[in-house]
C-alpha cells in the first residue's frame, strides 16, 4: 500500500489523520528521544521529517535514528532538495504557491527530480500555502516570501483552487514553526466547502482537542510539531 493510500485509509477510519513533525536539526538532538517517545505514545498515524534549514551534516544520521525507534511511516517534508533522503520512501512534493519566489515554485523541484526518480520515492504533490501566524517564521525567512493574511478569504481560496487545478493531491495550510496563531476556523470552513482535495493544517496546534476541532471544521490531516518539543506537552 502506498503512503498516500495509507493516510487516506486512516482518514476514512478515524475521520482525520494525525501527523507528527520532527525537525531533524541539531537544535533537537538533546530532545530527540523524548520527542520520539511522545509520538510513539500518542495517536499519531505518521511522521513528517524536515525543516526550513539543517545546520550540519547529520541529517541522514538523525533520520536513521528516528526510523529505528518508531514503527510509524515516515514522510519527507523537505525544506529544500537537499533534504531528499534515500531512507524515506514517500515525500510531500511541495509547491510553495503562496509565494512568488521561483526557487520554491519550481527550482528546488527540478533540482531534486532525478534523485527522487532514481530512488523511486513516492511523491504526494502538495500545494503549500503559508499563512500569517502573527510572527516571523523560519519558512518566511528562508523562502523570502510573505505569508497570506488570513482575513482575505477569497484570495486564499483562489490559491487553494489553483493548487487543486494544477493536480495537487493535498493542500497544506501552515502558519509556520512557532506560530503565535493557528489557521482561523472560519477560514478553514470556507476553504473546505469550496475545494475537493484534502486539507492539511499545521502551525500553532498543541493539543488533541485542538486537532479534533480542526477536523470538525474541515481539515483531513492535522500536524503537531513544536508542541512535541515543549516541556509541558500533554496529549
Amino acid at each position: 500500500m502506498s503512503i498516500f493510500s495509507y493516510l487516506s485509509q486512516k482518514k476514512s477510519d478515524k475521520g482525520f489523520g494525525l501527523l507528527a513533525l520532527i525537525d531533524p536539526d541539531k537544535k533537537n538532538d538533546l530532545k530527540l528521544d523524548l520527542i520520539i517517545s511522545r509520538i510513539n505514545n500518542s495517536p499519531f498515524d505518521a511522521i513528517l521529517v524536515g525543516g526550513s534549514q539543517i545546520q550540519d551534516n547529520l541529517f541522514e544520521k538523525r533520520i536513521s535514528y528516528i526510523k529505528s525507534n518508531t514503527s510509524l511511516p515516515l514522510l519527507s517534508f523537505p525544506g529544500s532538495s537537499n533534504q531528499i533522503s534515500k531512507q524515506i520512501e514517500s515525500i510531500l512534493y511541495l509547491n510553495l504557491i503562496s509565494g512568488r519566489n521561483p526557487k520554491y515554485l519550481i527550482e528546488e523541484q527540478v533540482k531534486g527530480a532525478h534523485k527522487i526518480n532514481k530512488l523511486n520515492i513516492e511523491t504526494i504533490p502538495t500545494a503549500y500555502i503559508l499563512l500569517d501566524g502573527g510572527n516571523s517564521t523560519s519558512v518566511t525567512e528562508v523562502s523570502s516570501t510573505n505569508p497570506l493574511k488570513m482575513d482575505d478569504k477569497d484570495y486564499i481560496l483562489a490559491h487553494a483552487l489553483a493548487g487543486q487545478f494544477m493536480g495537487n493531491k493535498l493542500v497544506y495550510f501552515d502558519c509556520g514553526s512557532g506560530a503565535e496563531k493557528s489557521m482561523k476556523m472560519e477560514l478553514l470552513r470556507y476553504v473546505s466547502e469550496n475545494i475537493e482535495i484534502p486539507i492539511i493544517v499545521g502551525g500553532g496546534i498543541k493539543t488533541y482537542e485542538n486537532a479534533k476541532e480542526y477536523y470538525l471544521n474541515g481539515s483531513s490531516f492535522i500536524v503537531i510539531g513544536n508542541a512535541l518539543e515543549d516541556d509541558n506537552f500533554e496529549f
